[in-house]
């Protein structure tokens, strides 16, 4: 009987690719994967460590692990546990701890632990011993592994880069994944290949830092291609419906690159870019890598040949130093700006980092203020943006999932539509024209025709 494994991924798109990827490895070695919810003998937790919420959830899903089965092996992974390989190790429950680079042979680790002592699924610490560390200085995470995630979803999630060379003074990204390195570009267009293979009709590109794609691995600061060469060459793969890319740097997307998107056979028309402030004067101490006067070119640029385009944006609130005339500023550039939704990430001290020594510390009762202003401004821009769409002729992709009696889907342009269950709608592509605003904010619908879209 095969042993059984089941996975828990927190944080970004990247590394929902990277747990799809770990978890074919253990596919390879015969392991059966299971919902988490369900018993295993091995959990294993992809970790995030971008905000404290995120290590702070860790705990709460050991917990969950150990009810479904509590004397599985329960392995951490990702950034956490590249970070702070000892605090998790100290978790009670946790078996293992993999950072950056040994994350990917985990099955390695476990044959060893196999061929040292029998494997069973009572081979838990659980207060009998201490969890196995095997971490790297991150200066060797120098290599690329290339990874992909598949599923019940109708769109995948397809990294092409990992790690990042710059110096945010609020992140730890750079100490948990490592220098800026790419995957190939033939890598790329062949993994992009298999995914088309498999039926899925969206593919999300995904990063640290995307724009930055070309640097090859151990720090070739050679940029043998760029990654409107990568847009270009994706946008000629047969079989791919819809491509899209995920969050990328301002001074990072170029007008070449906006361009090309709009004329494009597969890219859609939706940008996600990060600001994190409104203010040039919090922005230098962030030390971030372009001013306000750029971000707003970016999105005048795009406005200017995709006027339907979707734009979300990052913005952190209550960075060291921020004052409410700081925070105003922000609130006003981006109610002025022409976007279409916010991610608002409340700061919170990181060790190791610049940020956690300034001086400026914003109470957290304001930051949380501050967070319910933002999100306010973004329902209102994202409404807005739905607003300007009714009436529209688009293309919905459906998802799998029954929610409520309802299926969901999103138009090129990332509008959210819902429509009554039918279950042959699923990962088919329909054109239709947008009608109405439901009462809980998404989108209705009327059929252009029945035809499913090739």
């Amino acid at each position: 009987m095969s042993k059984k494994v089941a996975f828990y991924t927190l944080g970004c798109k990247l590394n929902f690719s990277e747990t799809s990827t770990i978890a074919r490895n253990f596919e390879n070695e015969g392991f059966e994967r299971v919902d988490f919810s369900e018993e295993a003998d091995i959990y294993v937790i992809n970790t995030c460590s971008v905000t404290e919420n995120a290590d702070k959830r860790f705990k709460t899903i050991v917990k969950q692990s150990q009810k479904g089965n509590p004397e599985a092996f329960v392995i951490a992974v990702g950034c956490y546990a590249q970070l702070k390989p000892e605090e998790l190790a100290d978790v009670d429950g946790v078996d293992m701890v993999l950072g950056a680079t040994e994350k990917f042979k985990i099955t390695d680790y476990l044959n060893d632990l196999v061929e040292s002592e029998p494997f069973n699924s009572a081979q838990g610490t659980h207060g009998k011993r201490r969890a196995q560390i095997h971490s790297c200085e991150i200066e060797e995470a120098d290599f690329y592994v290339g990874s992909y995630a598949i599923g019940d979803r109708t769109r995948a999630f397809l990294k092409v880069q990992d790690g990042c060379d710059y110096k945010c003074t609020y992140c730890t990204i750079p100490l948990a994944r490592g220098i800026s390195r790419s995957d190939t570009l033939q890598n790329v267009l062949k993994n992009a290949a298999e995914i088309s293979s498999k039926g899925i009709k969206e593919i999300v590109l995904t990063g640290v830092n995307i724009g930055d794609y070309g640097k090859g691995e151990f720090g070739n600061k050679k940029h043998e291609h760029t990654f409107l060469d990568l847009v270009k060459a994706l946008d000629e793969v047969d079989g791919i419906h819809r491509l899209r890319i995920s969050s990328i740097e301002p001074n990072l997307l170029k007008n070449e690159t906006i361009d090309f998107v709009a004329n494009s056979n597969s890219f859609v028309p939706h940008f996600h870019i990060p600001l994190q402030s409104g203010s040039d004067a919090l922005l230098k101490l962030m030390r971030r890598r372009y001013l306000t006067n750029l971000y707003t070119e970016r999105i005048s640029r795009i406005r200017a040949v995709m006027p339907h385009a979707c734009i979300g944006v990052d913005v952190i609130v209550g960075f060291p130093g921020e004052t409410d005339e700081h925070f105003l500023e922000t609130y006003h550039f981006l109610n002025d700006l022409d976007i279409s939704y916010l991610h608002v990430f409340t700061y919170s001290e990181r060790d190791n980092t610049l940020a956690a020594t300034m001086d400026g510390v914003v109470p957290k009762n304001v930051r949380a203020k501050r967070s319910k202003m933002l999100r306010g401004l973004s329902a209102k821009k994202r409404r807005a943006f739905y607003e300007s769409q009714i009436g529209s002729i688009r293309t919905v992709l459906f998802e799998g999932e029954n929610k409520s009696g309802y299926i969901h889907g999103f138009t090129e342009n990332y509008v959210k539509v819902k429509s009554p269950w039918n279950p042959d709608l699923v990962n088919t592509l329909h054109q239709v024209e947008l009608t109405k605003i439901d009462e809980d904010g998404l989108v209705r619908f009327a059929f252009v025709s029945s035809k499913v879209m090739a």
